[in-house]
């Protein structure tokens, strides 16, 4: 009888220049990468530690290694959710597993959670803060039709928005402020805001702030990230947001993310497939979420200098589903 044999390993990947949001800038991705081998199949999952959920490497390292025994004794998806709180840590398990099931049936992933064939689909392109030329001329460069925003609530947005408007005239938006925005500031950003072009508005408040979006009537549909985790947290979501941004690392992995997904459509919430900075192999099995998204944010390989190999394939605007020799 095989025995199965847990691998888990911290991976960097260089940043393409530095990623700048409202509370951080980055040059480097940090990651842990977990391999489930079981009689030589071997299943594989990415996960981001965040520190904005209190996440570094190394808890997220500890987490995975307390959960070794029952691992390497057969522990699956299901018992997995039970097993392990969500967040990053689940997440990589959760990932290998689903990989593992894949390979060791020969069956793709998309199949096993009962979705038709994926098929290439367009996704987002991040621009992270910088001064509204630099921001203007990255995305007269990267020519794309929907355009992810990084907001840094200094007074310096509303330039930074008319800049890219202006550059990109065929484009639509997202803006993000990850958290950095109050009322007053949220309503002075709406009034300038160029018209028919905003597709979402993500977390502009602080997740605790979220109260203050009751009566609020945007342009465009709110939409919760910081304040969204997991599918139970959707009900208390619908009177405030009209949108969720889906992300592995938060649900812990593409089980809960899946299930998060039905809970959203059932509210009639519009939904966004995210991602932290991280490689092709963390993007994978967040593609499947596209058979679920109005908007897909799964640029993170396309704004590192390096990425796992073998990559997904963007092309232009349209990120194509993984190899299996991938992930799933």
């Amino acid at each position: 009888m095989s025995k199965r044999t847990l691998a888990v390993r911290k991976a960097s990947y260089k940043i393409a220049g530095t990623f700048r949001i409202s509370r951080e800038a980055r040059t480097t991705a940090h990651t842990v990468i977990v391999e489930i081998d079981d009689g030589g199949v071997r299943g594989r999952g990415e996960c981001t530690p965040y520190k904005r959920y209190g996440e570094t490497v190394e808890s997220v390292i500890d987490q995975i290694e307390a959960l070794r025994i029952e691992i390497e004794a057969g522990l699956d998806k299901a018992r997995l959710q039970t097993a392990m709180p969500p967040g990053a840590a689940r997440n990589a398990i959760d990932c290998a597993l689903w990989d593992l099931e894949a390979k060791r049936d020969g069956r793709t992933a998309a199949d096993i959670a009962g979705l038709a064939p994926l098929k290439p689909t367009p996704t987002a392109f991040t621009l992270s803060i910088d001064t509204p030329d630099a921001m203007a001329a990255k995305a007269a460069y990267v020519r794309r039709p929907l355009l992810k925003l990084k907001l840094a609530g200094d007074g310096a947005d509303t330039a930074r928005i008319n800049a890219v408007a202006n550059a990109a005239q065929d484009a639509k938006f997202i803006l993000d402020a990850n958290e950095a925005l109050d009322l007053p500031a949220l309503d002075d950003l709406v009034a300038a805001l160029p018209q028919g072009r905003i597709a979402l508005i993500e977390q502009p408040l602080p997740a605790d702030a979220d109260d203050a979006l009751n009566g609020f009537s945007p342009p465009a549909p709110l939409c919760a990230d910081e304040s969204f985790h997991d599918s139970a947290g959707i009900p208390k979501l619908a009177d405030k947001y009209q949108a969720v941004n889906i992300k592995l690392d938060k649900t812990g992995g593409l089980t809960e993310a899946l299930k998060a997904a039905e809970a959203a459509k059932a509210k009639g919430l519009t939904i966004m497939a995210g991602c932290m900075l991280a490689s092709s192999l963390a993007m994978a099995p967040a593609f499947l979420l596209s058979s679920y998204a109005d908007y897909l944010d799964l640029d993170g390989p396309l704004l590192l200098a390096e990425d796992f190999e073998p990559p997904i394939r963007y092309e232009g605007a349209l990120m194509h589903p993984a190899e299996t020799a991938l992930w799933g």
